[in-house]
């Protein structure tokens, strides 16, 4: 039998196996049933599927310190302060912030890294809604994502790191598929732990959101799956696809999202009412947040009230009181401040930069160079002293400020003479 007749058989079996190929359709996972006991069911968009789980909370329930309802009365609040805050929710509806999670395969950036979980939770009217999109393996992202994207009517995310993270994640795995889906809506971002980290670096020992839930929250969580493990639970998934393998990682995001409604409320609670609902601590690291984004007037008096307390942060706090009263021209409020920290006599960098303050102040301001000289030699003394002071002002740089101002003091006592002759 020649080659072309061999060939010629073949090709009548290779058009029947042809023709027998029936294109796949989407994935119905044959554990619906179970899917349902979960509170997930399929959705299917342009031959691919994803998993959406749906929970629904009432505003009654409790989640830590707080009760869902609580997030609304500080959004509430919020519109009726006049406080600038990075976390404001002024001109907003509680509906529209939107508390945001991901569940990554891998904690490095790049398009090796997918996101296979995202999750949200809204505070409606009547209930707080967390909703999960899940993949059920890879290759089915253009469900994933319009999913996620379909009918999104928030302006405000509301993360952990997510600013650093999750977003940024989103934001390349939907590169890959725009042209498919909905386009990203222009977010605006309340990064929540920016915020713990300015509050409580120096209580914790990390800052966690685990953390931050167990030790500041009042969270405890129970029996709950590390984030470290969702991607080998979530490979174990993708090969059996059943629901009780991934429902922990499900049910530790869900928590996720919650922890950060219940987080937004507990820190626009301490921003809100900073003089009844802070430790001395918080109080001192919210003056000092004030301070930094240019709020002025709110850091002044948040460093007001914070001096009246009995701290150890005390003596920062009245110096940097002491420059917002410089910047403002207030010499009286300043000087007296700055009197008060250089009478303790103790080692503290504090003392001496109040020290340098007023030597500065005496010299310039008042042209009173005998206190000017005066304070220079407490300069002198406590440097000498305390030896670990000479990284602010050394011996030489003391010197020479002394010779500076003994020379303008004899041309002062020499015009004066020759006023008087």
């Amino acid at each position: 039998m020649s080659v072309k007749h061999k060939l010629n058989r073949l090709k009548k079996h290779v058009i029947r196996e042809e023709e027998e190929i029936v294109p796949e359709k989407p994935a119905q996972d044959s554990n619906t049933a179970l899917w349902e006991d979960y509170q997930t069911s399929v959705f299917t968009y342009d031959n691919q599927y994803c998993l959406i789980r749906e929970v629904v909370y009432p505003l009654d329930y409790k989640h830590g310190h707080y009760r869902l309802r609580e997030f609304k009365e500080v959004v509430a609040r919020w519109n009726e302060s006049e406080l600038q805050h990075p976390l404001s929710s002024k001109n907003h509806h509680p509906g529209e912030l939107f508390f945001f999670d991901t569940e990554t395969t891998g904690l490095g950036g790049g398009t090796g890294n997918t996101i296979f979980l995202l999750g949200q939770a809204q505070v409606l009217d009547n209930c707080v809604v967390v909703k999960q999109h899940l993949l059920p393996k890879p290759g089915n992202e253009v469900a994933l994502y319009q999913s996620f994207l379909k009918g999104i009517n928030s302006k405000t995310l509301v993360t952990y790191n997510g600013k650093a993270f999750d977003w940024p994640q989103v934001k390349t795995r939907h590169t890959l598929i725009r042209e498919q889906v909905p386009s990203l809506p222009p977010f605006g971002h309340f990064d929540l732990f920016h915020a713990a980290r300015r509050l409580w670096k120096n209580e914790l020992e990390s800052v966690k959101l685990s953390k931050v839930e167990s030790e500041i929250l009042g969270i405890q969580r129970e029996n709950d799956i590390p984030g470290f493990l969702a991607p080998m639970i979530y490979f174990e998934f993708v090969k059996q696809q059943n629901p009780e393998i991934i429902a922990g990682v499900l049910k530790h995001n869900e928590i996720d999202v919650l922890s950060l409604i219940t987080l937004y409320t507990h820190l626009s609670t301490k921003l809100l009412d900073i003089n009844s609902k802070t430790t001395n601590s918080e109080h001192y690291e919210i003056a000092r947040w004030l301070e930094y984004i240019g709020e002025k007037d709110s850091a002044l008096r948040a460093y007001s009230s914070f001096v009246k307390k009995e701290s150890s942060q005390e003596q920062q706090a009245k110096f940097a009181l002491s420059l917002l009263y410089k910047k403002q021209k207030n010499w009286k409020q300043a000087v007296m401040l700055w009197e008060e920290i250089v009478s303790e006599q103790n080692k503290k960098e504090v003392s001496f930069k109040a020290a340098v303050e007023l030597a500065k102040f005496y010299e310039h301001q008042e042209k009173d160079f005998l206190k000017a000289m005066e304070y220079t030699d407490i300069l002198r003394q406590r440097s000498e002293k305390y030896f670990e002071l000479n990284k602010l002002i050394n011996a030489e740089e003391i010197s020479k400020r002394k010779e500076r101002i003994e020379r303008k003091y004899y041309r002062y006592i020499a015009r004066a003479s020759a006023k008087n002759e």
